[in-house]
């Protein structure tokens, strides 16, 4: 495939979504050359439980791209999911070595690697590392040491961390279907990519992927990554919800939440609604109220996980961007709403930015945000300090593939 043709796969519980996209000569945004969603089996609360069933989905969606683009897809950048990630906040610090007492870019490395310096729990490994400032010393809040002088330097970053095994299983699920792993991102990371406005990032705001099967939030302030959680609740518990309160299949269940779901009261409550059951042929009748009284504790439960990981932070209610939902499940009438009157924060539904045409669907905005940053990363080639990074992440898909 052509070398500025990037694509991104968004590994989802109940489906795989996979985009191509090209940067526009102008610079300006993204231009989409195809895209392809399919169901998937072997994904399990945002974890892979079968390598070959989601290989064999990658495979067909790998297809439909190079049927659109009429050429071959040869690599691509892959989320990471799963509650088994969480972020955690570490230092390091080292003395500056030049004489002249001028922080080099050798500086920046040392620090952070010093900061990487911890022992991890068993079975997990660093995904990512985001500085969050820099102390040059004991001087705080510094974004870009380079040329600074100094003798005592810290860094105070973000470390991202995954169980070793499932990060093992999305690499070899992709290589098996015949594609170069370029590079694996945590899921809330590249949702943040394409959803969130620099404005956003910089005032503070906090974006939520609602998932089938998790939600994952991603934290910034500042221009940086602050925190990152996933929980293994989704969409799909809503549909269960509502299976059980309606007494009806999973399949009837998620047709009532999509065709008459609400998150709050709203005209014709009361009124009596009829569908036919999917699996049985009967008639399910239900009020829209009493949908709503199914569906509203399950969503404010995944707004109380998310004002508990804003309070580890000290953030609840204190981020003036707000937050910006995104995925399937932000897709719930008056989800919005209900956010705003639970984490007392502003609201607003994201879908991926800079795209031509506008895709107005935000259950893709991880795969966009997948496809940005590999384009961006591919864009940087060019730089020595990019290449010792990109040998790096080359070296370490190789390692994890390696008993």
């Amino acid at each position: 495939m052509a070398k500025n043709i990037i694509t991104g796969i968004d590994i989802g519980t109940s489906s795989i979504k996979m985009l191509s996209i090209r940067k526009k000569f102008n610079d300006e945004g993204f231009e989409i050359l195809a895209r392809s969603q399919r169901s998937v089996a072997g994904v399990r609360k945002g974890v892979i439980d079968s390598v070959e069933k989601v290989s064999q989905t990658i495979a067909e969606c790998v297809k439909d791209i190079e049927l659109q683009v009429n050429n071959k897809v040869e690599g691509a950048y892959v989320n990471i999911n799963g509650s088994h990630i969480f972020s955690t906040t570490s230092r390091g610090l080292v003395s500056v070595s030049r004489a002249d007492q001028k922080i080099s870019t050798e500086d920046v490395d040392r620090v952070i690697q010093a900061a990487k310096t911890f022992s991890l729990s068993k079975n997990y490994e660093i995904l990512e590392v985001f500085p969050k400032e820099y102390i040059i010393d004991g001087s705080k809040g510094v974004k870009d040491p380079i040329d600074m002088h100094g003798i005592r330097f810290e860094a105070e970053v973000l470390i991202v961390e995954g169980f070793s095994p499932y990060l093992k299983g999305v690499t070899q699920a992709v290589l098996d279907a015949g594609l170069q792993v370029n590079d694996v991102i945590v899921g809330p990371l590249a949702a943040a990519r394409s959803v969130l406005t620099g404005r956003e990032r910089e005032r503070g705001s906090v974006i939520l992927d609602i998932g089938a099967s998790t939600s994952s939030l991603a934290v910034f302030e500042e221009g940086s990554l602050i925190h990152i959680a996933v929980f293994p609740i989704g969409s799909d518990d809503i549909t269960n919800d509502i299976a059980i309160g309606l007494r009806t299949d999973i399949d009837t269940a998620e047709k009532v939440k999509l065709e008459f779901g609400s998150c709050l009261p709203g005209k014709g409550d009361t009124k009596k609604e009829k569908i036919e059951s999917i699996e049985s042929g009967r008639t399910v009748i239900f009020s829209r109220v009493f949908l709503r009284k199914i569906i509203e504790p399950r969503v404010s439960e995944i707004f109380d996980l998310v004002k508990e990981e804003l309070k580890k932070v000290s953030k609840n209610g204190l981020l003036p961007a707000g937050v910006v939902l995104t995925g399937g499940g932000s897709m719930l009438p008056q989800i919005s709403d209900l956010a705003k009157k639970n984490l007392k924060l502003p609201c607003r539904i994201g879908v991926p930015n800079d795209m031509d045409p506008i895709i107005e669907d935000p259950k893709f905005a991880v795969a966009a945000g997948l496809a940005f940053y590999g384009s961006e990363i591919e864009e940087d080639q060019g730089s020595s300090v990019f290449g010792k990074e990109l040998m790096k992440k080359i070296k370490k898909i190789i390692k994890i593939l390696i008993p």
